[in-house]
């Protein structure tokens, strides 16, 4: 619009580059597929050249006043295009952005801190991926950053490395920490992951977006199940210890975070069953999904009545498919 003011032909110019950009907005719709640039930037020089030969066609009448030279700016201009790739760095860390293509480097299962996370506490990392292929297709779903919320739910629970045997996920058959020790120093264990996996994330310089998933993906619940415990034994019954058995928080405030909340606990809670059916799945959704929202964790996001009940069909349909019944082969 500026260099409208001093170029000749204004008109023309800022018609081409206005229908130019909205073509490069349009076809890169995301940048962590290299090939997508490459596409991008031929849409970029045939959005120049047809609108140039339109226009000039109308201004000179005929083929042969037409300056055919000029297509070879628009192809230095396609060429130009490409360099941005690199800049993409730069602006990152200049203006704190958070792009495609960093997205998919951080999911990659090779990162360091993730391949940490699948030495240490094999478990939490198994548990990890299933919640990133829950929470994806539910994000594809309501519209939400699927790939935000993919790398979100693999970084979720980093916090639990540092003390991953008082995990269940992590214990062979027959061992429990827990039963040796008391049920407020459990959950102040159990509890410390979300602050261990923040102070983790900050070492190994996760952007505050990814962090946000490891702050909120209990939200301010409880651990109910040392907090009853707790509250069982004999010294303890009539008193209020609630607060000590909470997570910090915050809650959820955006879709994303809030749909790792959800794949989170539904994941956890669907290695209990004992019967795995469509009917039992469902109402495993149903019933933790419906104390969540109860218990006002999802208060903060923007989800509708309508992205909840979505998004429950997805984690139904996808729980249903991955413990479907096989078929038993005779033995030999």
């Amino acid at each position: 619009m500026l260099a409208a003011f001093f170029v000749p032909n204004s008109f023309e110019f800022v018609f081409m580059s206005y229908i130019a950009g909205v073509v490069a907005i349009v076809s890169l719709s995301n940048i962590y597929r290299r090939a997508k640039l490459f596409f991008s930037a031929l849409m970029v020089f045939l959005a120049y050249s047809i609108v140039y030969f339109g226009i000039g066609i109308m201004q000179e009448g005929s083929l042969a006043n037409m300056r055919w030279t000029n297509y070879s700016w628009f192809a230095g201009n396609g060429v130009l295009l490409l360099l941005s790739y690199p800049l993409i760095f730069v602006f990152e860390k200049t203006f704190r952005f958070l792009s495609d293509a960093t997205l998919f480097e951080l999911a990659d299962t090779n990162q360091p801190l993730l391949r940490k996370l699948a030495g240490e506490a094999p478990g939490s990392f198994q548990h990890s991926l299933q919640v990133a292929n829950l929470a994806e297709e539910a994000a594809r779903e309501v519209g939400a950053n699927h790939l935000l919320v993919r790398t979100g739910a693999l970084y979720h629970d980093i916090g639990k490395i540092s003390a991953s045997e008082f995990f269940i996920e992590n214990q062979p058959d027959g061992f429990n920490p827990h039963d040796s020790i008391d049920p407020l120093k459990s959950a102040g264990i159990i509890i410390s992951h979300v602050t261990e996996g923040v102070e983790m994330g900050k070492k190994y310089k996760l952007p505050t977006p990814i962090i946000d998933f490891i702050q909120t993906h209990h939200g301010t619940s409880v651990a109910y199940y040392f907090y009853k415990k707790f509250t069982d034994q004999k010294q303890n019954k009539g008193s209020n210890h609630e607060k000590e058995f909470t997570y910090p928080g915050p809650r959820p405030f955006t879709k994303e975070t809030a749909i790792v909340m959800m794949a989170d606990a539904v994941e956890a809670s669907s290695r209990t069953l004992l019967n795995y059916s469509e009917e039992t799945i469902s109402e495993l959704v149903e019933r933790i999904i419906y104390l969540q929202e109860q218990d006002g964790q999802y208060a903060e996001t923007p989800l509708t009545f309508r992205d909840i009940s979505e998004i429950k069909a997805v984690f139904v349909r996808m729980l249903s498919n991955i413990y479907h019944a096989r078929i038993a082969y005779p033995n030999r």
